[in-house]
């Protein structure tokens, strides 16, 4: 029997850097914490904000808390082809040649040059939780479920540090194909 963890689906999201926090709600402006999330001191944000593509706009899209360092824009594959735009699957703060769309708050504006991806599927391990699993952060898995939609996920990336907790992520496109919600098991497969 392998190491067990609960998927959490990630629905399109973005975080957003200080400067971007002002220009979209005001100077001085922080965002507002809603709901905490399973990763220890982040939070799904009372603030949502427009996401503009070259062919449509994806609107009151989230703002997960706090603010990070650089502004990331994260969506599903079908998400970005609706707006017109190729985003790649890379891992999250892997910015470097993505494209860019343009966010649209209640109080200005964002066009970013860069920050658009679709999130490689990945599990957050604390250092302990990866031990006990027999794996190490920038590992490579795979996550078997099982039901009447049963798959294995390959290429799933392992990030274990401080401040992670046991949970897999997948995006809606890959939820969906799998039957899965919220709180569903996956089985780790160390290759």
């Amino acid at each position: 029997m392998g190491y067990k963890a609960e998927v959490g689906l990630s629905n399109k999201h973005l975080h957003l850097k200080q400067e971007h926090i002002e220009t979209l709600f005001g100077k001085g402006y922080t965002l507002t914490p809603s709901k905490d999330l399973k990763q220890p001191g982040q939070f799904a944000s009372e603030e949502k904000v427009d996401i503009v593509g070259p062919k449509g706009t994806l609107k009151g899209v989230r703002v997960l808390g706090p603010a990070r360092p650089e502004t990331q824009v994260e969506l599903s594959m079908t998400d970005a082809r609706a707006i017109g735009i190729s985003a790649p699957v890379r891992e999250s703060g892997k910015l470097e040649g993505t494209p860019g769309v343009k966010l649209v708050g209640p109080a200005g504006e964002v066009d970013l040059e860069y920050g658009t991806i679709i999130a490689l599927r990945h599990i957050h391990l604390s250092p302990a939780q990866a031990i006990e699993a027999g794996v190490k952060d920038k590992d490579i898995v795979s996550i078997k479920f099982s039901g009447e939609r049963g798959v294995t996920f390959d290429n799933v990336l392992v990030r274990s540090g401080e401040g992670h907790e046991r949970e897999i992520h997948l995006d809606t496109d890959e939820g969906n194909a799998a039957g899965l919600k919220n709180g569903d098991i996956g089985e780790i497969i160390i290759p």
